[in-house]
């Protein structure tokens, strides 16, 4: 597996570091559980951080030097690829390795699997996770350069595999890059059901030092495609004195976009309801979403939205925006609220009507969290390994 730019152990929340990671630790461990020999490349981006580390049974993370062992733009990662790519080779033959099969993750590491299999004669497959064409037709922040828009281009027509989340990133690979339909094969992403379980809301209010009254959550990392001063301003019409608070968990206070958004509290005369509490661990994460009320997802664009699914699995309803694979998991007016778009009075509407409810108690807790229970990272699992099963068949077939 590929994850040139990301390290799949870096801090949730910081730039680069989100679902993508999540995903590709959780398939990597549950492969290897099934007794699957999983090494995961990543660039090498901290000194401090040793070469090989273990992931869990069968499956490690191997950090291979390209550049300076420093965190660098991602854009700036492509002029690594090369000597990425090379590392690599060096590191398996002198390790005596053989693979079967490469699975990467995100365009920069597609470009290094693209020259694995012409080397090593093993099938590629690759998952993009978000895509620099569909990012721009949203125009939302800075455009993504023609420099990825064409590279992925190209790796999707010459890719012997592509998984895609849902049915929507499906069409749109096809839409946007000219994909055959039959190379994509959608997978859902998932959820670990044995970390993100309900905590009783007293207790894990408690436990964080929440104080009484409604609290609304948002988790993931602070940029622009996020919409969290959308968030932050649907508060303004929901504070009347005596409102909700908003718990925002993310973000490293680095970029222009964060700073502007750390500022609207107090522009819109509501800073006393809004908390930043910067990057928390996962591990963490159950007893934020469980003392939440609600848990919004207010993205202009989500290739899946793994928070969504770790709020509902903590027993927490959701209101989100129709990105992603929201439609496929929230039962709208049940477990959340799907909105059409993320503008303030939208989604204060929609948080107000489930503020407005009893609260989550253990029975509906329960209810929400077994909405999703089919999207564990077992079966997403063994979803994957059927799909590599039927790739390296064919492949053998001679279907290069």
């Amino acid at each position: 597996m590929l994850s040139a730019h990301s390290c799949p152990v870096g801090r949730l929340g910081a730039e680069d570091t989100g679902g993508m990671s999540v995903y590709i630790r959780e398939i990597a461990r549950e492969l290897g559980r099934r007794g699957h020999l999983v090494d995961v490349y990543t660039r090498a981006h901290d000194s401090e951080h040793e070469v090989v580390m273990g992931l869990g049974e069968n499956a490690r993370l191997i950090h291979l030097r390209a550049g300076e062992d420093e965190k660098i733009h991602k854009l700036a990662v492509y002029l690594h690829l090369p000597d990425f790519a090379c590392r690599l080779e060096g590191f398996r033959k002198d390790n005596h390795l053989r693979y079967d099969l490469v699975f990467s993750h995100y365009w920069l590491s597609a470009w290094v699997g693209k020259f694995l299999q012409g080397w090593w004669d093993v099938p590629h497959m690759a998952m993009f996770h978000t895509l620099g064409a569909l990012k721009n037709a949203v125009g939302i922040g800075e455009d993504e350069p023609e420099l990825r828009v064409e590279t992925e281009r190209y790796l999707i027509g010459n890719c012997r595999r592509i998984i895609a989340a849902t049915d929507k990133e499906k069409a749109d690979i096809v839409r946007y890059y000219g994909a055959t339909p039959e190379a994509v094969s959608v997978i859902p992403c998932g959820v670990n059901l044995e970390l993100f379980q309900p905590v009783a809301r007293e207790v894990a209010r408690e436990q964080l030092g929440f104080k009484n009254g409604r609290t609304i959550l948002y988790v993931g990392r602070i940029e622009p495609l996020k919409g969290v001063d959308r968030l932050v301003k649907a508060m303004a019409y929901l504070n009347n004195g005596h409102g909700p608070r908003l718990v925002v968990i993310g973000g490293e206070g680095s970029s222009r976009y964060e700073r502007a958004v750390q500022q609207l509290p107090q522009e819109l005369h509501i800073k006393d309801s809004v908390s930043f509490m910067g990057l928390v661990t996962q591990e963490a994460l159950p007893r934020f979403y469980s003392a939440a009320d609600v848990c919004v997802v207010p993205s202009y664009y989500e290739s899946f939205g793994l928070v969504a699914l770790e709020s509902l699995a903590c027993g927490t309803p959701v209101v989100t925006t129709r990105t992603g694979g929201a439609e496929s998991f929230i039962k709208d007016g049940e477990t959340g609220y799907i909105v059409a778009d993320n503008s303030p009075r939208q989604l204060a509407r929609r948080i107000g009507r489930l503020l407005s409810k009893t609260g989550h108690n253990g029975g509906s807790a329960a209810a929400i969290r077994a909405s999703v229970s089919r999207f564990s990272w077992p079966n997403i699992a063994d979803l994957i390994i059927q799909e590599c099963r039927r790739l390296l068949a064919s492949y053998a077939a001679g279907g290069r």
